[in-house]
């Protein structure tokens, strides 16, 4: 019983220690990255913030074809590239995707799932060793399948707490951010 009762505790230990390891050394040392897609902007204002808290570089995940720029067109084109299960080509990569040690990867709930050009970015790249952590705007649907698809899509790679926020709240969540960013151990 002791034996067992030493071995749970050496393990406990291991794990609030590796744990720990991220949260105490947060981004220090590692290269960010902030990658977002954003059609109304309210994802944009959140990865700013982000940006500005742990000192990441931005990137904008934009489709080729831009989307329409009427609501209701709009958001009728994503769901028929969320009924095909589209992976539209996106407008630019980024060049030096090996260089980062932790990727942010923001997108509105198009559809209750992640936007489709946020699959293809998703597939675009090797993210072995990275840590990739998603943030997510709704305009009031919430969650839904925006995280769990968003973990199917990343497969193995390691990942954080996401961050969810109702998009007409994102111009006064900088604390909210900064508060997320502290708990998952990625503030500067």
């Amino acid at each position: 019983m002791k034996v067992k009762n030493l071995l749970l505790t050496a393990i406990a230990m291991t794990t609030v220690l590796c744990g720990n390891m991220f949260a105490q050394n947060g981004t220090k040392g590692s290269k960010v990255l902030v990658a977002y897609f954003s059609w109304s902007g309210n994802t944009r204002v959140i990865a700013n913030q982000i940006k500005e808290i742990t000192g990441g570089e931005l990137f904008e995940i934009e489709s080729a074809k831009p989307y329409p720029t009427v609501y209701r067109e709009c958001t009728e084109y994503a769901k028929k590239e969320k009924e095909a299960n589209a992976r539209p080509a996106l407008k630019n990569k980024v060049d030096d995707m090996a260089d980062y040690d932790v990727v942010f990867v923001g997108y509105p709930n198009w559809w209750g799932t992640m936007p489709m050009p946020v699959f293809t970015f998703l597939d675009s790249y090797d993210f072995s060793g990275k840590t990739l952590i998603p943030f997510c705007t709704h305009g009031g649907g919430g969650e839904q399948q925006c995280f769990t698809d968003f973990a199917k899509a990343i497969g193995k790679t390691n990942t954080q707490k996401g961050f969810i926020i109702n998009g007409g709240s994102v111009h006064s969540a900088g604390t909210q951010v900064e508060k997320w960013l502290k708990q998952i151990g990625v503030a500067r």
